[in-house]
């Protein structure tokens, strides 16, 4: 099955950009001095692809990897991309520090590699770092297209500030490639069916919120959704509605009109941020009660193990009564 996010990557693209193949496969490689430069204009993330001359895998991956199309567009729209040689002989700046080479004789490290690599110099490297260089990412050896799309999305979707990434990339793998893992149905509901419900049995309600560009949005659904435990908790504690934030329906929250509209110029539907109370971020997560009243607004990707414990949190009225963090250092302490 090819990752969505791919598909729409390329299809953003396509009507702007065009690539001819080369040495260079078809990403759009700049140096580390122009990335830096374009990053104080528009912020993005860099991947780095940290390589030697001699390197036979670096220009493996070249040829393969960055030159498939939908890799490559990925990477040039949401990316800075840097080629590095591990060996240049060149003074070069990065982050506001200067980085020499450690010697002029060939096949010595530079500085700067030394830097992302530490003693494990082997290459091809792939570096991702975020805009503001305050987290990376390192990844060494050839990365095919299996192996480079959860790493993208990764860094891109902000995931590493809420799970690891190992948790991560097993998720986008059940979401994407191996489908058939263990999963169980949950009940989903509409607004109107959530509505009629709350007036016979009340229960608390999720509305999980995503975006057709939001990858992790998926890995979350198809997954972290259908994982046994969790949605078998959900169909007994809560109504658990699928929204889509640029959706176009007209839907009534608290005896107001919400509609699609332009939000910081994207077509998204005030639904999604009333909700949220206006933290909308994907993935997103609203909790409400039985009133309509939102309780939370969880703006990170969340795998079983960190939804369960909060989605017993709010069931149990625990909120009312304890602070999160006491919460969960006590159901911690009773999981060991």
């Amino acid at each position: 099955m090819k990752p969505v996010f791919f598909l729409l990557a390329a299809f953003l693209c396509s009507s702007t950009v065009s690539f001819s193949q080369s040495e260079e496969g078809l990403v759009k490689w700049l140096t580390l001095k122009e990335a830096q430069e374009l990053n104080k204009k528009q912020p993005k993330p860099f991947i780095i692809d940290v390589y030697t001359d001699w390197c036979g895998w670096c220009k493996h991956m070249i040829k393969t990897t960055y030159s498939n199309p939908n890799v490559a567009n990925y990477v040039n729209t949401f990316y800075y991309p840097v080629k590095f040689n591990a060996e240049t002989k060149d003074t070069v700046e990065y982050n506001g520090k200067i980085y020499k080479p450690t010697s002029q004789s060939p096949k010595t490290p530079h500085e700067l590699a030394v830097k992302f690599l530490g003693t494990s110099l082997s290459y091809p490297s792939t570096i991702f770092v975020t805009n503001n260089f305050e987290y990376n990412l390192v990844s060494q050896g050839f990365l095919e297209e299996k192996k480079i799309e959860p790493l993208l999305v990764y860094v891109v979707e902000n995931i590493f500030k809420s799970t690891a990434y190992e948790d991560f990339s097993k998720q986008f793998e059940h979401t994407f490639y191996d489908t058939n893992f263990v999963k169980a149905p949950v009940k989903l509901y509409s607004y109107k069916e959530i509505e009629k419900l709350q007036k016979k049995k009340p229960k608390k309600v999720l509305i999980n919120i995503s975006a057709g560009f939001c990858n992790s949005c998926k890995v979350q659904t198809y997954t972290t959704f259908k994982d046994t435990a969790v949605a078998g908790y959900i169909n007994a504690h809560y109504y658990l509605m699928n929204y889509d934030a640029e959706s176009s329906d007209t839907i009534v929250f608290k005896g107001e009109k919400c509609y699609k509209t332009l939000v910081n110029g994207y077509p998204f539907n005030t639904f999604a941020l009333k909700v949220t109370n206006n933290r909308l971020s994907f993935p997103a997560v609203a909790v409400l009660d039985d009133k309509e009243n939102t309780l939370d607004a969880l703006n990170s990707f969340l795998t079983p193990a960190t939804l369960l414990p909060i989605l017993k949190y709010y069931s149990e009225d625990k909120f009312k009564t304890v602070a999160w963090p006491d919460y969960i250092k006590a159901y911690n302490e009773k999981k060991k």
